[in-house]
């Protein structure tokens, strides 16, 4: 699994011109899935995603998590983070189908709830419009083959 990780002061999610996910201050997560992926991956990747500190204390140090500060997550489904990038034409062929992803990309939500964290999220598969303001800007990629 892969997620691009990007603290925000806001984040939403819109289908068709309807807001369907939105957040205040947390993380934006765009999360794509392989199909070597595994449940087990999908908890260390939550574990990962929701206890990096990457939120300032008071003394203006990366040093706090996201539950500290409150925050929320918003989770959007990714597939072209597995593009392959040889030729100008990206092939997605690297991604899992729909038929693992989905079930993945809900137990990574799920782990997220468990941890007490306010979840938010597109609709897989849809054409979503994501807007964010990212804060810092801090942007972090997690692999779950390199975690």
């Amino acid at each position: 699994m892969k997620a691009v990780v990007t603290r925000v002061t806001e984040a939403s999610v819109t289908i068709e011109g309807q807001v369907i996910g939105k957040i205040g201050q947390g993380f934006l997560v765009l999360l794509g899935i392989g199909p070597e992926d595994t449940e087990a991956e999908a908890v260390r990747l939550a574990d990962k995603v929701c206890g990096v500190r990457v939120f300032e204390d008071d003394g203006g140090k990366m040093n706090l998590n996201l539950d500290a500060v409150g925050g929320a997550l918003l989770v959007v489904s990714q597939f072209t983070l597995y593009a392959d990038l040889k030729s100008r034409r990206p092939g997605f062929s690297g991604a899992a189908k729909p038929a693992l992803a989905i079930p993945l990309y809900e137990r990574f939500m799920e782990e997220c709830r468990a941890r007490g964290f306010q979840v938010e999220h597109g609709e897989f598969g849809a054409d979503m419009k994501v807007a964010s303001i990212n804060d810092g800007p801090v942007t972090l990629l997690f692999d779950t083959e390199t975690l």
